[in-house]
């Protein structure tokens, strides 16, 4: 790694525009992102499909969104180093506001599909380069405070498409969250570019930058990058597993009530929000990320085991732990701000746009674990076998990476 002169930020109330857009971003992120898993059942039941039918339909079409968001965190993350932060916020939900507006417009499961791949290429630019553009404005003092703040803000996105959903049919929904993503573009236009970023593009024009097969050019670099998707793996284990499903998992603990999944996603989103907003000042205090984020998880961890097998009898129960576990799976913003500090200015975007999309992605292969699963030995057997293997590896990457707290960030990545 090479160096680059280290610069001094004084602080500006300047710095705040940044933080507030960017926090206003990952609010509409959310909201398109998970808009689907509140309204699949709904939707799909509109376009006549059958209650096995939409079970299976609807993981067919979250698996496109995730493919997208895999597809999309490899595209925006290498713009990002390349063009800058900004050319991937403004990119990114353009692409994401317009699909979404035309997912209220659809009539068949295909097309559905195809509008929710395209719709996850979007939304994968969004969190990586908002994390880095805050990062590298901030000054390291207070980095913590300004990535929790856009990740505790931008969770309670779930919060309102949930409610949107409530007072409004499936496809004004998804209209609303486009159009909030259009709106959003207006603002966009007043925030400036990471100087971070501007400097190692004037200064250091020979480093190649946003090259993806750096972090798989040797084996040290490749554990470094797969250790840093393990530890964000359970995040969607919680979303996309445990609330997506928390219709099949009421059945299966004799709950009377109808479990709404999308009641399920809000609560978890809703305290994801809340964990979100304490993992900066607790990452602060510790002066540790690894420590917060292990601490979180470990809660997590208990809390899916009481989700699963704790005897729980009500829908409300169920809401309830929804609301604890996300809450203690609340450390996106320290597990971003971490990869974001772990590589260099010509790779940074690359890396924290890429993690969370290839996390998401993983949720293709978990989806498939549970339905394999599930026939032979329940719904809720074949959920905790899963959340042994993801927790267990999330727990196995953090015993192994190192502690970035307080890392300066003006530094480049050479081969």
């Amino acid at each position: 790694m090479q160096a680059i002169s280290p610069s001094r930020v004084s602080l500006r109330p300047l710095l705040a525009l940044p933080v507030i857009v960017s926090a206003l971003g990952f609010f509409v992120d959310v909201y398109d992102m998970l808009i689907f898993s509140i309204v699949r059942v709904p939707s799909l039941q509109s376009l006549g499909l059958s209650e096995a039918e939409v079970s299976q339909a609807g993981t067919f079409i979250l698996n496109c969104q995730q493919a997208g968001l895999v597809v999309g965190g490899f595209l925006w993350g290498a713009l990002g180093d390349k063009r800058g932060r900004m050319s991937v916020l403004f990119g990114s939900i353009l692409t994401y506001s317009l699909t979404n507006i035309a997912c209220g417009f659809v009539q068949d499961v295909n097309t559905y599909a195809l509008l929710r791949f395209v719709a996850g290429v979007g939304l994968s630019g969004e969190i990586g380069a908002a994390i880095v553009l805050v990062s590298e404005i901030l000054p390291k003092e207070i980095r913590s405070y300004g990535s929790s703040i856009v990740a505790g803000i931008g969770y309670l996105g779930a919060g309102v498409a949930y409610l949107t959903v409530e007072y409004f049919n499936w496809r004004t929904a998804f209209w609303v969250g486009g159009g909030m993503g259009l709106v959003l573009l207006l603002l966009r236009v007043s925030v400036f570019e990471s100087g971070v970023f501007n400097r190692m593009k004037n200064e250091h024009e020979e480093v190649s930058r946003g090259n993806f097969l750096y972090f798989f050019s040797s084996w040290p670099q490749a554990i470094k990058y797969l250790r840093c998707v393990s530890v964000g793996i359970p995040t969607w284990f919680i979303v996309g597993i445990l609330a997506t499903f928390a219709n099949e998992f009421g059945q299966a603990l004799g709950i009377t009530e109808v479990v709404k999944p999308g009641r399920c996603v809000m609560m978890i989103y809703v305290g994801l929000a809340g964990g979100d907003l304490l993992s900066g000042p607790l990452s602060h205090w510790l002066r540790s990320r690894l420590k917060a984020i292990t601490g979180l998880l470990l809660f997590s961890a208990l809390l899916s085991g009481v989700y699963l097998f704790g005897g729980i009898h009500t829908a409300g129960g169920l809401y309830t732990v929804c609301l604890l576990a996300g809450f203690c799976t609340g450390y996106i913003a320290m597990f971003l701000t971490m990869v974001a500090e772990l590589y260099g200015t010509n790779l940074r975007n690359t890396a924290t746009t890429s993690v969370p999309s290839v996390v998401r992605g993983t949720l293709i292969p978990m989806t498939l674990f549970f339905q394999a699963l599930k026939p032979s030995v329940g719904a809720l057997v074949a959920a905790g076998l899963l959340g042994v293997v993801v927790y267990g590896l999330s727990f196995w990457s953090l015993s192994r990476m190192d502690e970035t707290f307080g890392k300066d960030l003006d530094f480049v990545e050479e081969p």
